[in-house]
């Protein structure tokens, strides 16, 4: 058996991967390109795919709107929208430094989902400017991905957009954090044994994520009252008056959590806790080893802020944390939107689904919880299937459609079979094309060394 890896080890693989990254991304240029779905067997082909073909196809889409779903590729295609403002952990860099970030959502999307995914970075900062703006660009999408908005902002743009536009619009960094969180949880309970409705958890960061997860982990469960949520100023209790106009959303945590109305900071938060949800600033060091100390025996952290969390997985463990968990892909335990999002456009672009509701959302994390279980066996370093394990994401996929057809939101009925071949057909031509492309060198090779 191999020795342990020593500290300095651990933060330099820690660190790889940062390093790897600026040598990757000017060697290739960006992450994404366009290429074709269509036969181009010769130019007369564009007799067809242009003019003066083409016009016969506007002419139909003209008279029957609803065939730009069988003419074009709308029903697969996501605008991935930001104005760059919340990028990862690194706040307010601005729409071009948010474009890597987009892109590599773009990829996933593509390599995971099957879904053709287009990174818009917007040049403002005006909520109204960005609802306008998404809603003029509906015609070309099938669905809308709010990505990186910072806060409170974007809990309007994403309310405003859901009711008002005729696709379905989510904001990752809400349901799509609070999907895979759930699903993290599910399976964390299970390893130490505790049930949902028993558990005292703290939340560090008060931001867009924490909010929807505490929404959404008391639907799976978790008894509101047993919640305490911390924000900059402290815990989130009925005392925190100020928060009533500044911020309602904060508010509507004070009225339904904290039952004991706790007073307090982020150790007397954590102290006899027996789960650490924190997606706040980036570690190390924010969380401190002895307030994992304080914590419940057999507790359970997820650290999930970007691009380092705010308490290194080893120094948790050694503080008595039982099953850690971070946003990361080089540790164990990655609770990560990536395990949500294309599987959940996915699934709601199959049926056409008119929104993403948080029955969606919750389904979507049962089936990442029951296919880790049934696939390998859950334990304190697999809570969670990984990015490698392709195969869940029809079956994520598929648990979302037929949510949505349940729901009575879906254009497109199917069987649970039906449509688990529907998904499992479109990601395996993605990965397959990606595979292809690599193979025959027209992606080049990576650096040697990289």
């Amino acid at each position: 058996m191999p020795e342990p890896l020593t500290r300095e080890e651990l933060l330099a693989k820690a660190n790889k991967p940062a390093e790897d990254s600026l040598k990757m991304h000017p060697f290739y240029k960006g992450k994404i390109s366009i290429t074709s779905k269509c036969v181009v067997r010769s130019v007369a082909d564009f007799a067809v795919w242009y003019t003066p073909g083409v016009a016969a196809v506007c002419r139909d889409i003209q008279a029957h709107p609803e065939k730009v779903y069988e003419h074009t590729n709308k029903g697969n295609m996501v605008a991935v929208i930001s104005d760059g403002t919340r990028v990862l952990g690194l706040g307010d860099i601005g729409p071009e430094a948010g474009i890597p970030v987009m892109e590599g959502k773009a990829l996933i999307f593509k390599y995971l989902g099957g879904v053709d995914a287009v990174p818009i970075c917007l040049d403002t900062k005006d909520p109204d400017e960005i609802i306008r703006t998404v809603k003029i660009l509906q015609p070309s999408f099938g669905g809308i991905n709010l990505e990186d908005i910072s806060m409170p902002k974007c809990f309007r743009i994403l309310d405003t957009l859901r009711k008002e536009c005729r696709i379905p619009v989510w904001h990752d960094d809400q349901q799509g954090t609070a999907a895979v969180t759930v699903a993290g949880l599910i399976n964390a309970l299970k390893v130490v044994g505790k049930a949902p409705d028993q558990v005292k958890v703290a939340m560090v960061g008060a931001g867009a994520a924490n909010i929807r997860i505490a929404h959404l982990i008391i639907k799976a469960g978790v008894d509101p009252k047993k919640i305490i949520m911390c924000d900059s100023k402290g815990t989130l209790h009925a005392g925190r008056t100020e928060l009533k106009e500044a911020f309602p959303e904060k508010w509507e945590m004070c009225e339904l959590t904290n039952g004991e109305s706790l007073v307090g900071d982020i150790p007397a938060a954590m102290k006899g806790a027996d789960v650490l949800i924190a997606l706040s600033t980036p570690g190390p060091d924010v969380i401190k080893k002895e307030w994992v100390a304080s914590m419940n025996k057999d507790s359970i952290v997820f650290c999930c802020a970007n691009p380092i969390p705010e308490i290194w997985p080893w120094d948790a463990k050694e503080a008595g944390a039982r099953v850690v968990a971070t946003g990361r892909s080089d540790f164990a335990n990655q609770v990560n939107n990536s395990m949500g999002f294309p599987a959940i456009f996915r699934g709601t672009l199959d049926v056409g689904a008119t929104t993403i509701t948080d029955e969606m959302c919750l389904e979507a994390a049962r089936s990442l919880a029951e296919f880790a279980e049934k696939n390998k066996g859950i334990s304190e370093d697999y809570v969670i299937p990984t990015m490698d394990e392709w195969e869940v994401f029809p079956y994520e996929a598929t648990a979302v459609g037929m949510k949505a057809i349940e729901q009575g939101i879906a254009k497109h009925t199917y069987t649970r079979d039906e449509l688990y071949a529907i998904a499992s057909k479109t990601i395996k031509h993605a990965r397959d094309e990606i595979d292809l492309l690599m193979r025959e060198g027209i992606i080049a090779p990576a650096p040697e060394g990289l």
